[in-house]
Parts: C-alpha cells; structure tokens; sequence
C-alpha cells in the first residue's frame, strides 16, 4: 500500500519523474530499504528527503543508514556512505538480508514477465543462454534480493517487449510459474508487491500471483498501457489515476539528478566537469535544507 503524496502537485513534470515519485511513496518511515543503483537509488533518495526521514537505506557495499546529499552511479561511490551509520561490507549486508532484516528491495531489470519475474542476464532473441542476442550485465546482488526481501518493487520503463509473457531468463525471482512457487523454492520473502512503469502502476493478484493494471499515470490511457504489455493484462475495477509528483518531490529529483541521468538522456552527454558541478551543487543545497 502506498503512502498518500502531500503538498501542492506540480504542474511541470515529465513521467519518467513521475515514475521515481510513485516508487518512492511505496517507501514507509522507519522501513529498512536495501537500494539498487539507478531510478531506484534516486526514489529512495526523495522518499529520504520527503515523507519517510527516518527510513535505513542500505547498499550492496554494505553502507547502512547512508543518508546521501549527491547521486550514485555505483555501488562503490563514497556517496553511498554519506552520513551512514556503518560502513560494514557485501557480506554483512547479504548476510543480513537473508535473516529477513530487510522490508523492501527495490530492483530493476531489462524484461519483466506478468508474474514479476525478472531477467537482466540475456536476451535470447532466436538464440539461447549460450549464443544470446544481448548479454546483459547479469544479477549483481538483485537474486539474493528477490528471494528474501519482504517485498520487492520493481522499476521499468515501459515496451512491450519489456514487458512479457514469460522471461527469457530469470534472474531474479518474482512468484516464478504462479501460486505457491516461492513456497515451493523456500524463499523467505514475500516477493514483488508491484510494478512501477513511467506509464502506469501494476499491483499483483493474491490469488492467481498475475500483475493486474492498479492505477495509469495522468495523459495515459488503459489502451497505451495494453499496447505496451505482451500478455492478456487484466485491470482493476477500482482503477485509479496516479497522484502527480509534488513540487517538493519534483524540487528534490531535479536536484539529484541535474543532468537526468536517470530522468533522461543517460551518460550520453554527460563530461566529467559536468558530473562533478552536479554533485557538487547538489550536496552544498540539500546539506544546507536537511543537515545531518
């Protein structure tokens, strides 16, 4: 369930920001997040900053509690320990995960399938794993995240052919074929709770474990979410329209990502001295407005 959005709605935004606002608004106060690079690690930073200051953000390095005042671009950015409570490592942060210390794994991916089920290892096209048409850089830590978060959401831009039957490969875990597969596998979490397009939201079916269309985003109509789906996408009666980003939350990510990397054109044309001034400006405004 997600948290309600506060304060004045911005009328000046783009989706793929709307897409870190919904994902962050999923972010519960005092939640403790393990965070993945990317528009993960961007809508966990606006829930930080906005309605949930007391959630534990952890990275895969093993950074506890970071509260960062400039944007990652990995896991081995010395951002990911501003302001941490611990700088401990991989191993701990792993080890503690698979107690079932973590609420929430947010986690992304090149397809995903109507059972959550994700794959960032290879695209087959009319290949196989061992003559792919693309390898992908493969699960980092997003397996182990998967099996054992209390509940995982996934982020991804939205093409039909993202957004599939069934995976070319899983790489990490949703609900696998259906009902009763994680059980099945001794998983310990919970599993995908939803999915967060820069279209639409999908929420998942108690019953059938199927990903069902709960809410488009403003200007987006069922039929442009359907045409961008591959499988027989059932929605919700009680179909809602998502809340636009606050000016708070639209403030925060222009801040962070200055030169949309994650909100636009990438690295593509992104210099070192233009990297640098955005960290720098960044850090210098959100320390003056949230110190530490």
């Amino acid at each position: 369930m997600s948290t309600d959005c506060k304060g004045a709605a911005s009328a000046n935004y783009t989706l793929q920001e709307l897409l870190v606002a919904a994902a962050a608004r999923e972010i519960r106060d005092n939640e403790v997040v393990f965070v993945g690079v990317g528009i993960p690690c961007l809508g966990a930073f606006v829930a930080k900053f906005t309605h949930a200051p007391n959630v534990v953000l952890v990275v895969e390095s093993g950074c506890i509690g970071s509260m960062p005042y400039r944007l990652m671009l990995g896991i081995g950015d010395n951002s990911c320990n501003e302001n941490a409570i611990a700088a401990s490592s991989l191993w701990r942060a792993f080890s503690d995960q698979q107690r079932g210390y973590f609420d929430l794994g947010m986690l992304g991916g090149a397809q995903v399938d109507k059972y959550g089920n994700l794959n960032s290892t290879a695209i087959f096209g009319k290949g196989d794993y061992k003559k792919p048409l693309t390898r992908l850089p493969g699960s980092g830590g997003a397996n182990d995240i998967a099996c054992s978060a209390k509940r995982t959401l996934l982020m991804m831009n939205q093409q039909k052919r993202r957004f599939l039957e069934k995976v070319d490969y899983i790489t990490s875990p949703g609900y696998l074929d259906g009902p009763g597969s994680r059980e099945k596998y001794g998983y310990n979490g919970n599993g995908p709770s939803v999915i967060i397009s820069n279209m639409a939201i999908f929420r998942f079916d108690e019953v059938t474990k199927e990903a069902y269309l709960d809410s488009v985003h403003p200007g987006v109509t069922v039929e442009d979410v359907k045409k961008e789906v591959s499988w027989d996408l059932k929605v919700s009666p009680n179909l809602k329209v998502t809340p636009p980003p606050t000016e708070e939350e639209v403030e925060i990510i222009h801040i962070l990502d200055a030169q949309k990397i994650y909100t636009g054109k990438g690295l593509k044309e992104l210099t070192f001295d233009s990297y640098i001034a955005m960290l720098e400006k960044s850090f210098v405004t959100l320390k003056s407005r949230f110190p530490a």
